[in-house]
């Protein structure tokens, strides 16, 4: 097919891990805050401007919650509508239905399109209301140092253990850029890899029209290679991946044990100052809550351009087979065609559940996670004070980011 490697070729694969990389920044970023209101809300100008941020975020998560679900009822239209009403119109031999279909879906993806574009922006806009606060904590933090005391030998040494943290993460982070960069390489190849495949089989193409993410039809190709060495091909570059995915991870990890040692120990540089009246502290807190934010919209921005995607190959489907001259009249062709769909709506059902997952975490975030906000840190007692602080810290500790397992790939994989 001389279309196949614009239909397969594209700029972003949704993968189901989204819902674990979604779960874990939701989750930092409230007890993140939660820290930052521990530490610097017993100043009431801080706690005022932390409050408002805190707030925003919990009202931004119960949006994000209702354009997932936004998803999950697309998702459920077309396994429900589009797609039955696709197989029909090909039994039927009737063009126009099908165009008709593919038309009121292309609204449904459109109109989410929108929806999340919103979402993005107003990430955007917290992003910036987050780094505004934490300015204006620094400029406090600095109309303080008039009265900040000469540091003792042991407070320095922590300063100097946080600098050589924060160094150690900006080492991390560059690896973690670097596996990505590797990451996407392999997807190149692969996505390559089915292109080639496509060519000698036409049932791929449809497949990935209606079906837009490599992984999920990769089973497929394996039984429509006929050409030497292209199946061991694809799969080595599979196994490559999962691998550069299992080392991410890893890196991951490491950097959110290294960001709880960096908080514990900027909490022992709060305790000493704010004892002597200076604010120097807890800066750390509110910046990675900017990251996770950010890592959220970055996971949305992605949501768009996948659904970008879904339209785009759907309106290239409609024009290439129920344009003008209805193409699929060969028998064998039709079956490919009829299977395509049958795949496809393995791979909606999941990604509707996904999405599905993904708005109750954001619901019971925006529900449950921000009642910290229902005390003032000035009220609460020292041994109050410490067990709220540990617990949260104990709640950052446990917070892991689960590595794919070859197996939990392949079936997602083969499942679909």
């Amino acid at each position: 097919m001389a279309e196949s490697k614009e239909l397969i070729v594209n700029d972003f694969s949704w993968s189901p891990e989204f819902v674990q990389d979604l779960d874990t920044s939701a989750e930092r970023t409230a007890l993140l805050y939660h820290l930052s209101y521990l530490c610097l809300g017993s100043i009431p100008k801080l706690e005022r401007l932390i409050r408002e941020q805190a707030i925003g975020t919990q009202l931004l998560f119960g949006s994000s919650e209702a354009v997932l679900m936004k998803c999950v009822g697309t998702s459920s239209n077309l396994v429900t509508s589009l797609f039955p009403g696709l197989m029909k119109a090909v039994n039927m031999n009737k063009p126009v239905l099908a165009v008709s279909y593919l038309e009121k879906t292309k609204t449904w993806i459109d109109d989410i399109i929108r929806a999340v574009d919103d979402i993005v922006k107003r990430y955007d806009q917290q992003n910036q209301s987050v780094a505004a606060c934490t300015s204006d904590v620094i400029q406090e933090q600095n109309e303080s140092e008039v009265r900040r005391t000469q540091l003792s030998t042991k407070m320095k040494r922590v300063e100097t253990d946080v600098a050589d943290l924060e160094e150690e993460l900006k080492k991390n982070a560059k690896d973690i850029e670097e596996i990505e960069k590797k990451n996407r390489i392999k997807n190149s190849e692969i996505q390559k890899c089915a292109v080639n495949v496509s060519r000698q089989n036409q049932s791929v193409g449809i497949l990935s029209s209606l079906v837009p993410h490599v992984p999920s039809f990769i089973n497929s190709i394996y039984n429509a290679i006929t050409g030497p060495g292209v199946d061991g091909k694809t799969l080595d570059l599979n196994v490559e991946l999962s691998r550069l995915t299992s080392e991410k991870r890893k890196l991951q990890n490491e950097e959110g044990k290294l960001y709880v040692e960096l908080i514990d120990l900027q909490l022992k540089l709060d305790s000493s100052n704010l004892k002597q009246g200076v604010i120097q502290a807890s800066i750390v807190h509110l910046k990675d809550v900017h990251s996770c934010l950010s890592q959220i919209q970055k996971i949305l921005v992605q949501l768009k351009k996948f659904l970008e995607n879904v339209g785009s190959l759907l309106e290239r489907l409609k024009n290439k087979h129920f344009v003008n001259e209805f193409l699929i009249d060969d028998p064998d062709m039709r079956d490919q065609f009829l299977q395509s769909i049958e795949i496809a709506v393995k791979f909606w059902n999941t990604f509707g559940q996904n999405c599905r997952k993904a708005s109750i975490i954001l619901y019971v975030q925006s529900k449950d996670a921000y009642q910290f906000l229902e005390t003032n840190p000035s009220s609460l007692s020292e041994p109050h004070w410490k067990e709220q602080y540990e617990t949260v810290m104990k709640k950052l500790n446990q917070i892991k980011f689960q590595e794919p397992s070859t197996a939990a790939i392949t079936e997602w994989q083969t499942d679909i």
